[in-house]
């Protein structure tokens, strides 16, 4: 289903060079200090082509809620996607985007020292200088207003937004934008939708936080619901 993402046209970096891999659901923009359209596509095609492999040999992988268990002879992608799911209490394909973020972005620093890997609101980011990283919130009054500053010495890193608002996605959650940092991209997109599952109102957000935060690998958490925002360890929130 192609869903136009607007908010890429506000996509903009010193040193770097934007463009766009698309196969199917598989929508990203990688930005790059060269057009590595051809090598990120080849990558794109591999990973795309061991997860819907491994679908045709366990279709519980596609549509499961809750954790699974890999097969011993599956690739590492599925193995790493399950992993970081049942870490989190999330079905295996909640870890998807960002697994494809993240895997796509490693073997494209072979190119370039610096990478971002945006796949629907799910970033793998390695950068030399400070970058700011916009919130895209729905209609919330925070949306395309506030971003977070990321510094080169905290990356790489997976910066992973869940929303019950925006986009196709499944979230069984209310708020808007559910946003995670972790060095571990894979664990960031789970936890994303792990968490933002819990927001049902206002008075989850405090909940939510604790329970993404309470996770070590989590460098950040940042929940935004209509008019409000909570934040929680090292968020370091600009506007724009």
């Amino acid at each position: 289903m192609f869903q136009k993402r607007s908010y890429r046209d506000n996509f903009k970096g010193d040193g770097i060079i934007f463009f766009n891999v698309c196969i199917n659901e598989t929508d990203l923009c990688i930005g790059a200090n060269a057009n590595l359209y051809e090598k990120a596509f080849e990558l794109v095609k591999l990973y795309r082509k061991q997860i819907e492999e491994y679908i045709q040999i366990d279709p519980a992988f596609l549509t499961s809620l809750s954790p699974i268990k890999p097969k011993p002879d599956s690739q590492h992608i599925i193995k790493k996607m399950c992993k970081a799911t049942e870490k989190a209490g999330v079905g295996p394909m909640a870890a998807v985007a960002g697994a494809i973020s993240e895997l796509v972005g490693i073997e494209l620093l072979k190119y370039s020292d610096e990478i971002i890997v945006e796949n629907g609101g799910d970033i793998f980011i390695r950068t030399n200088k400070p970058r700011k990283i916009g919130i895209y919130a729905g209609n919330s009054p925070f949306s395309e207003k506030i971003a977070v500053q990321i510094e080169p010495e905290n990356t790489p890193a997976g910066i992973c937004t869940s929303s019950g608002t925006v986009g196709h996605s499944l979230s069984f959650g209310k708020c808007d934008a559910t946003v995670i940092i972790s060095k571990d991209t894979f664990l960031a997109d789970a936890l994303a939708t792990a968490t933002g599952n819990i927001v049902k109102t206002k008075d989850d957000i405090q909940k939510a936080i604790d329970f993404a935060a309470g996770y070590k690998e989590v460098d950040g958490v940042l929940i935004i619901m209509n008019d409000i925002i909570g934040i929680k360890k090292n968020i370091n929130l600009i506007k724009i």
